[in-house]
């Protein structure tokens, strides 16, 4: 039996939620971003009492088509920017989610903004700019390797995406490395 997920982002949410299963009793053959596999089917009364215990921790279980599927594509877009080591990060978002997702990538973009109110486009630039914003904090790469390492052509596309989403240049931002100007990747 699978269960989806909403609001696994990251390592720790998987330790997070293997625990909760444990704890409810539950066991589990693997945990991974969005994604749980039991070995047998569980029961109503253990559903919905898991259920309980991940809203506990701001997680749910999903059970409609759309809400997964937009589930997925946030999992996917979120792996591919900020959990693969890639050397250089150039992806044409639209064939990489059709081929990983194996849903046409309008079907996706429509959906995605119709339920969001923003664009899939305009969710991978807050990633990036997330990822950005990580770099920058943690001052191991220039703003040149870090455009190019996240596929930008120029710094001064990243640097203008940079400033349209949070309102400050990268360079701004490296100054104050305020950690408070980061956000949760769920929270995207």
């Amino acid at each position: 039996m699978k269960l989806n997920i909403k609001n696994m982002v990251c390592g720790r949410c998987i330790m997070v939620v293997d625990g909760i299963f444990k704890a409810q009793g539950i066991d589990v053959e693997t945990v991974s971003l969005g994604e749980v596999q039991l070995p047998q089917e569980i029961s109503p009364d253990q559903l919905s009492k898991l259920n309980s215990a991940l809203k506990e921790k701001g997680f749910e279980v999903i059970d409609d088509k759309k809400s997964l599927l937009l589930e997925r594509v946030k999992s996917v877009v979120i792996d591919e920017i900020h959990h693969n080591d890639h050397f250089e990060l150039k992806v044409n978002w639209s064939h990489f989610l059709q081929e990983k997702l194996q849903t046409d990538y309008h079907h996706l973009s429509t959906l995605f903004s119709s339920v969001n109110g923003y664009t899939l486009e305009q969710y991978i630039i807050k990633q990036k700019v997330e990822k950005v914003k990580e770099y920058l904090f943690y001052d191991e790469m220039s703003l040149k390797e870090i455009a190019f390492k996240l596929g930008y052509s120029s710094v001064a596309h990243l640097s203008t995406q940079f400033k349209k989403i949070t309102g400050l240049t990268p360079s701004k931002f490296k100054e104050t490395l305020d950690n408070r100007n980061r956000l949760a990747l769920d929270q995207i």
